[in-house]
């Protein structure tokens, strides 16, 4: 009877974790809840699932704001530290305001492109297996948030990067950039430095989103204030006493 009850819990979870519309997934809560019993492996899933959606969604909500990046030291994208001895130089040279240019354009672009990340959220959500659920029920603080990245890091990088190289455009970093390394370039006998601007705001802007959905994950498992659901304060209740 056990082996015949986790049989038609896994394939009952495998079937939600792969349903085509998260929001289908997330209103089915309410059919499967029961918040007298522990939790059962399908209520596990919806779970972490929701805790998932939550993560990302206001990771990505936050950083895509203008300043979302920018106005956040945790977050802000520095100069390249390929490029530290050219902002340097160039400070000494009293161009203040353009190296600030500089910087608040890269972070610009990466707030315009950070949304390219949630349909590859959806994605790698809907694919979470029952072993999947139960490690990052039962792992460290940011489990959940090294799933996403395991699954994640490389597609992000391929939609994040013609998004960013587009955004520098639009935000005029490229010019920007060109004219200071332009300025640079004329200093006697300084060593040119060529940095791949669009690749380096790119991995910038992935770490930077990782870190806040990390941020989100800890306090969910950390602060039963932030279970703003019974089915998040079931399931994590669960992991909290296990």
């Amino acid at each position: 009877m056990i082996k015949l009850t986790f049989i038609i819990s896994s394939i009952s979870l495998s079937l939600l974790l792969n349903c085509g519309n998260l929001n289908e997934v997330l209103n089915s809560t309410n059919e499967v809840f029961n918040p007298t019993n522990d939790p059962t492996d399908q209520e596990i899933g919806i779970g972490l699932k929701e805790a998932l959606v939550l993560g990302t969604s206001t990771g990505v909500s936050f950083l895509s704001k203008e300043g979302g990046y920018l106005d956040h030291p945790r977050f802000k994208i520095p100069f390249p530290k390929s490029a530290q001895k050219v902002e340097n130089t160039l400070r000494d040279m009293g161009l203040n305001n353009q190296v600030d240019q500089v910087v608040t354009s890269l972070n610009r672009a990466a707030e315009n492109a950070v949304t390219e990340a949630k349909p590859l959220f959806v994605n790698a959500i809907k694919e979470m297996t029952l072993q999947d659920v139960q490690s990052i029920l039962f792992g460290k603080d940011t489990a959940a948030t090294h799933y996403l990245r395991e699954k994640t890091s490389s597609a992000l990088f391929t939609a994040f990067q013609p998004k960013i190289q587009s955004s520098l455009d639009n935000v005029n970093a490229t010019k920007y950039w060109g004219n200071i390394m332009g300025t640079y370039n004329k200093v006697p006998f300084v060593k040119k430095v060529d940095t791949d601007l669009s690749a380096f705001v790119t991995h910038k802007a992935i770490d930077g989103l990782f870190l806040k959905i990390s941020e989100q994950e800890a306090l969910i498992r950390q602060n039963p204030v932030e279970r703003t659901t019974d089915i998040l304060k079931k399931v994590f209740g669960f992991a909290d006493k296990n």
